[in-house]
């Protein structure tokens, strides 16, 4: 199998990929060159931000993540990077994925925020999960919502980007259509604007797919953490991405036209998202709807008892 662009150029590269959804075998050079092309394209087609921005990216020591972080450093992009350490003891995982970062931080030479979850609650994930009976994706989520908008507002950043990948988005996207979710269809978009109290929040890699994202790590030598998080086994976002990646077998495309035909056919005709009266957290000062404690403080008095306050970050 031949590199289409080099064989368009009267080359005779070898391909080491194949693109069946966008017509394409690439060999290595060229692979690297569509996919930062590609990256910058969604960016500046979607207004996510320009290089005059200071951007802060989530990083998680994985490979999206990561192959989000150094692409926009190499594009010439002003991004700093933060992990949030959950405290995942299990096999090493939030030890191994922090030093990931920390290593691709250095590598790049741009600074690395660190939040520990267990310096605030004296526990991670998993003992607050235990704790609290609430399932350990729905409090990461929420640790990790909180951490980066606060970090993005206090230091300025004009936007916080995550790695959320194609898989990612298509399998959200069926659940919450299958859930009829309306709130949560309105907010998935690749650009959520600032409002009073939150963050912009982008997400530049909507377009590439888990295996493009996975190989420009290895062609870049970007060393990332290879495994799944073990509090992620069960889920159903593990069984649906299984579905789609067998869908895609059969009719190749298939995520790349669910994920843009609902961007610009279906959202459109939804109606605004209902924006609720924010009032400021009393024991934190970030942005609430109750008109009482946010929802991290509650879990934070319900681990370490009322008039707990959270520590500076």
């Amino acid at each position: 199998m031949r590199c289409r662009r080099c064989k368009d150029k009267g080359k005779k590269e070898k391909a080491i990929i194949n693109l069946p959804h966008h017509n394409l075998s690439l060999c290595r050079d060229c692979f690297l060159d569509w996919y930062e092309r590609q990256l910058e394209r969604m960016i500046e087609k979607t207004k996510m931000f320009t290089r005059k921005d200071k951007i802060m990216v989530a990083v998680s020591g994985g490979k999206d993540s990561l192959a989000l972080w150094y692409a926009l450093s190499r594009l010439g992009y002003k991004t700093d990077g933060m992990y949030i350490n959950l405290g995942i003891d299990k096999g090493d995982y939030s030890l191994t994925s922090c030093k990931k970062s920390e290593a691709l931080s250095h590598r790049i030479n741009r600074p690395l925020y660190v939040v520990d979850v267990k310096k605030y609650f004296g526990k991670g994930i998993p003992e607050l999960s235990s704790l609290t009976k609430q399932p350990a994706c729905s409090i990461c989520g929420l640790i990790k919502r909180y951490f980066t908008n606060k970090t993005a507002l206090e230091k300025g950043y004009f936007c916080v980007a995550t790695g959320h990948n194609l898989d990612d988005e298509v399998v959200t996207l069926l659940s919450n259509t299958l859930s009829w979710d309306i709130e949560s269809l309105i907010r998935q978009a690749p650009v959520l604007p600032q409002k009073i109290g939150f963050a912009r929040r982008v997400k530049p890699l909507v377009g590439f797919t888990e295996k493009e994202n996975l190989l420009y790590c290895l062609l870049r030598k970007i060393d990332y953490i290879a495994e799944d998080c073990p509090l992620s086994r069960g889920t159903g976002t593990l069984f649906y991405k299984r579905l789609f990646n067998q869908i895609e077998e059969r009719s190749p495309g298939t995520k790349l036209r669910f994920y843009i035909n609902f961007q610009k056919k279906f959202r459109p005709l939804l109606p605004p998202g209902f924006i609720p009266r924010l009032q400021p957290c009393p024991s934190c000062g970030q942005p609430t709807t109750t008109g009482d404690l946010c929802a991290l403080c509650r879990l934070l008095q319900q681990v370490k008892g009322k008039n707990t306050l959270l520590p500076p970050v």
